[in-house]
Order: C-alpha cells, then sequence, then structure tokens
C-alpha cells in the first residue's frame, strides 16, 4: 500500500475516533436531559383545555314602564348601590299616594270606631247602675213603675250601641276591622316598594357589560337591562381523567394567560366537581348501547389566582383561554 494511502487511513480513522468522542457525550447528556426533563414533569399535570370564569349578574327591572334617565355607559365601573337608571314613576306614585291615603283612612276609623266603644262602655255602666238602682228602690215603692221602665229603655239601647260598636271594629263586613286594617297595611307597603323600585341600583360592584337600555326606552318586568360582570375570577380547567387521580384540593398551581404570555400567575386548586363534563350536561351521554366506544373524560377542576389582580395592568376577563400546571407533587 502506498504511504501516502496509509496517512489518509489513518487520519481518518483519527477523525472518527474524535467525532465518536464529542458525539457520545453529548447523547448522554441529551438522554440525561430528557429524563430529567420527563421526570420533572411527572411533578405536574397540565391541560390547554381551560378558561377563565366569572359571574355574570343579568340585572332585571322588578316594575314596567319607560326610562327617564340612564346612568351608565358600555364597559362602566359600577358600585354596588349605585343608581343606574330611573323608570318612569308618575304611576308608581299615585298609586302609593291612594294606598297611604286608604290606610290613614282606615287608622282614622278604626280610632272612631274604638273611641265609640270606649263610649258606650262608659254609658252602659252608668245605664246598669242606674237600673240597679230604680229596681231596689221600685221595690221598696220609692219609684214608679215609669222610672223603673224609663232606666230599663236606657239600659237596652246602651247595650245595642255597644253591641253595635263592637261590629264595628271586630266585623268583616263593610267596616274596618284588624284584619282590613292588615291588608290595607301590606297594600301600601307594596306600593312604597313599587315606588322604590323604579330606582334601578347596581345589586353588585363591577364593570356593565351587554346594555340594552337607553332614555325613552320601555322596559317590562323581569327583561334584561345588562349585566355586572364583578372583579372576581376564577379557572375552570378540563383536566382528562387519567390526569385528576392525583390532585388534591389546595395544590399550587401556576398559570399562562394566552393574553399575557410573559406573565405567569400563581393560584391553587378550589375544588374538583364530582361529575365529568358530558355528564353534567343538559343531554348527558347514553353508554349503555349495543356498540360502546371509550371516551376519555374530562372533568372540571376550579383553579382560584392567589394574588390579587391589578385590572391595570391585566386585563383578564371571562372566557379567556389560560393554561394551568398543577403541581401535583
Amino acid at each position: 500500500m502506498p504511504e501516502e494511502n496509509k496517512e489518509t487511513s489513518q487520519e481518518n480513522t483519527e477523525t472518527k475516533g474524535k467525532k465518536r468522542k464529542i458525539f457520545l457525550p453529548l447523547l448522554i447528556i441529551s438522554i440525561l436531559i430528557a429524563a430529567l426533563y420527563f421526570y420533572h414533569q411527572s411533578f405536574y399535570e397540565s391541560t390547554d383545555d381551560a378558561y377563565i370564569e366569572a359571574d355574570i349578574i343579568q340585572v332585571t327591572p322588578k316594575v314596567s314602564g319607560h326610562i327617564t334617565e340612564n346612568y351608565i355607559k358600555d364597559n362602566m365601573e359600577v358600585k354596588q348601590g349605585d343608581l343606574v337608571a330611573k323608570i318612569d314613576d308618575e304611576i308608581y306614585l299615585a298609586k302609593y299616594n291612594q294606598a297611604k291615603a286608604n290606610y290613614e283612612k282606615a287608622i282614622l276609623n278604626q280610632k272612631n270606631a274604638k273611641a265609640v266603644l270606649s263610649a258606650s262602655d262608659s254609658e252602659i255602666r252608668l245605664a246598669k247602675a242606674d237600673l240597679e238602682r230604680y229596681s231596689a228602690l221600685y221595690k221598696e215603692g220609692a219609684v214608679s213603675k215609669q222610672t223603673l221602665d224609663n232606666a230599663q229603655t236606657k239600659y237596652d239601647s246602651a247595650l245595642a250601641r255597644q253591641i253595635q260598636a263592637k261590629e264595628n271594629i271586630f266585623s268583616n263586613g263593610n267596616n274596618v276591622a284588624d284584619a282590613d286594617l292588615k291588608s290595607l297595611e301590606a297594600a301600601l307597603k307594596q306600593a312604597k316598594l313599587n315606588l322604590e323600585y323604579t330606582n334601578v341600583l347596581a345589586p353588585n360592584s363591577g364593570t356593565i357589560t351587554n346594555r340594552r337600555i337607553e332614555k325613552g326606552s320601555y322596559v317590562s318586568t323581569g327583561g334584561p337591562l345588562f349585566a355586572i360582570v364583578p372583579d372576581e375570577v376564577w379557572i375552570v380547567a378540563n383536566f382528562k381523567e387519567n390526569q385528576v387521580g392525583r390532585m388534591k384540593k389546595g395544590q399550587k398551581v401556576t398559570i399562562k394567560v394566552d393574553a399575557y404570555r410573559n406573565k405567569t400567575f400563581e393560584g391553587h386548586v378550589d375544588s374538583i366537581q364530582r361529575a365529568s363534563g358530558a355528564k353534567s350536561s343538559l343531554f348527558p351521554p347514553e353508554n349503555a348501547v349495543g356498540s360502546f366506544v371509550k371516551i376519555v373524560q374530562r372533568i372540571p377542576v376550579k383553579i382560584v389566582f392567589d394574588e390579587k389582580i391589578d385590572k391595570e395592568k391585566y386585563n383578564i376577563v371571562s372566557g379567556m383561554s389560560v393554561v394551568p400546571k398543577v403541581k401535583v407533587k
């Protein structure tokens, strides 16, 4: 073999040896990194089937009428108890005044009836005393039969007036009784409430959404006016059933919101739903059929934020996609 070929062969062998020395350590390091990665991943369970949730409070009027004032705008912040709209109160004010007048009249009539009863009680006591005195005097012959008859007539008339006075108070006819008074009092309270309901107040603090009212529009009792979304938000993460076996309440969660990829939020598992998402649906699937295909079910897990979210920096709203990672070890 020529000397030149020997040198070339020797150089190739040395090159292969050098590559092998470099490749093997790199392979070992890659295997170790992969093993460490998968070992680390075994500490966590994650899913991208997760979304921000929040309460959505639908605000409806308790009385019907035209909107005379509207104090809210789309996406406006309100506090609980804020006046957000006014409904025309002309009819409700008239009904309140009428109910108040009826109640006050009933009170006056009942007071008068009680005063008449009190007077009749005094009158009958006096008439009874006179009758007893004249009866004793008649037996002794000190007074005439006519005088005794007059005393008897006076007593009978007083007794009749007392019975009539009692009927005016306690009867259930056209006269005012306690039951009638309670009914009128209830009508007055309802009229007062209806008048107050013309002022539409915010039932909770939050942000206005789905606004459907304008000044001059007519609203009906129970019809939606707008919705309020409170500041508090949480996450519903739909984990696969083979992921929730190691999950427990209180486990730490790191949260990535798709809208803010450079920010990691901290949270914890609040609760795990006691039924799968499919079982909780309006029409749950029925598996007792001739053919069956096993489908991995999703279990909703509620996750809450540990930190107070700065709304000025992070506008996290209901419906946003998130990726939670639950530390299960």
